[in-house]
């Protein structure tokens, strides 16, 4: 295992900077996932750290060995693509044993590592089949098994769930979740499935146009955002102008609507035009009309646990809503509904969206 360090990366296409100065750093053991949009710049990071992509500026370690002019074949490393890449022709065990044998180890350990590995992944009983037989969620396992076989400092994930269908893809990263921990390998996973990474990831790197915007765990992703940028891409969530003014000396938001909301935890923030996250969820509807947030039911999609409404507010603008779904009771277009928000579940930016206020000490 290794911890990742890299520091000042520098990648450039064609005379395009693609990554103009990355930080970050992995710790040993964990998995950890670079999410983000098409063209941010996560996969074109992992062929840095593979060894795949040439690197024009900084340092990349694994522990203290700098990797930067290594041969990919000397980084000790496993690599499941997208597409599986297992070798049509071979059965499930000698795609397995392949790496084994190419480290020219002996016969019976190739053997007996290929096995193991087999029954980590649940594939023992399949090990005789070529992979024509196989679905594709068996396929990347073995794609899986073939890359820890070898026994790598780190392993790296490209995309790998993206070609599998829906229930699959849950059912691949409960598994990949698993082994990653029983393993222990210091894993570098790259989706642009914010869902996904939510599901198994330890940290969660979120990066925009070669930039990391914010490092975190799950929940502290969702909850709060570092910018308007990471509160839209993780989850969904209303984005609302405001003013914060101060109000016989505390903080209070004004949105646009009239609504008020005191927020005695922003006394050190100056008076400005302010951005608001608030998820669907922490509205919470009241029968009161005083003091709250009034919209008008536009439309709804039941989802079985949840209901999602589309509400548009006094000032024209639209939000979404979700509720706990009711069997009793159900909300129709037209229907004139009130909220209330929690001040502590909301999320306060700059008016460019660049800076949450809510952490600003």
């Amino acid at each position: 295992m290794s911890q990742i360090s890299i520091k000042n990366a520098k990648k450039i296409f064609d005379e395009t900077v693609v990554i103009p100065d990355l930080n970050v750093s992995i710790p040993e053991g964990s998995l950890f996932t670079l999410l983000g949009p098409s063209g941010c710049g996560k996969t074109t990071l992992l062929r840095m750290i593979a060894g795949f992509n040439s690197i024009e500026g900084g340092d990349f370690f694994f522990n203290e060995n700098r990797i930067n002019d290594q041969d990919p074949s000397r980084r000790n490393i496993g690599m499941v693509f997208q597409n599986y890449a297992i070798f049509p022709h071979l059965s499930v065990r000698e795609n397995v044993e392949f790496g084994l044998k190419q480290r020219k180890l002996k016969k019976d350990e190739v053997r007996s590592r290929a096995e193991k590995y087999l029954r980590l992944i649940q594939m023992e009983e399949y090990m005789d089949r070529k992979p024509e037989q196989l679905s594709g969620g068996q396929q990347q396992r073995v794609a899986l098994a073939r890359a820890l076989a070898i026994n790598p400092d780190v392993l790296l994930m490209d995309e790998p769930l993206s070609n599998l269908d829906a229930k699959l893809r849950i059912d691949m990263r409960q598994a990949i979740r698993e082994i990653q921990r029983e393993v222990g390998i210091t894993t570098v996973y790259v989706t642009h499935d914010q869902e996904e990474a939510m599901a198994i990831s330890d940290q969660i790197a979120v990066m925009k146009g070669g930039v990391i915007q914010q490092v975190g765990k799950p929940k502290e992703l969702y909850h709060r955002p570092a910018n308007e940028f990471v509160a839209t891409f993780i989850g969904r969530t209303n984005m609302l102008d405001a003013e914060l003014d101060m109000v016989n000396g505390v903080p209070v938001i004004t949105f646009e609507n009239g609504y008020s909301l005191p927020m005695p935890k922003l006394t050190h923030i100056e008076p400005q035009n302010v951005r608001i996250s608030i998820r669907p969820e922490d509205f919470n509807r009241v029968e009161s009309v005083e003091e709250t947030f009034g919209a008008v039911i536009k439309d709804s999609i039941y989802l079985g646990l949840n209901t999602e409404y589309m509400v548009e507010l006094s000032n024209g603008k639209f939000i979404q809503v979700t509720e706990e779904s009711s069997f009793d009771e159900d909300l129709n277009a037209g229907d004139i509904v009130n909220f209330k928000i929690n001040p502590n579940k909301i999320n306060v930016y700059n008016s460019e969206g660049t800076i949450n206020l809510t952490e600003v000490r």
